[in-house]
């Protein structure tokens, strides 16, 4: 057992050696990666980010007036049951 682990432990070391190793070559290629994917990426059009805005700004509004309900709705609800469970 206990050579099993020395063995394990020397692959190991070796294992971060060549890590260390190949560190310079994996870091350049991953920034080669990155080039080639941020060649690919497009910038929107003026009226592709007025039209995304418009829905943003809508749905914000959207969801807050459901929330603003629905909280209203649940506020009364506890409210009442508090009136009616204190003045028993």
């Amino acid at each position: 057992m206990a050579k099993l682990a020395a063995a394990s432990d020397a692959k190991g070391m070796s294992n971060i050696g060549e890590q260390i190793k190949s560190w310079p070559q994996r870091t350049m290629s991953f920034y080669s990666d990155i080039r080639t994917e941020m060649k690919k990426v497009t910038t929107p059009s003026r009226k592709e980010v007025q039209a995304t805005t418009l829905v943003v700004i809508i749905t914000v509004f959207l969801f807050g007036a459901y929330f603003a309900v629905i909280d209203k709705v649940i506020g009364t609800g506890v409210d009442s049951l508090l009136r009616y469970f204190t003045h028993r």
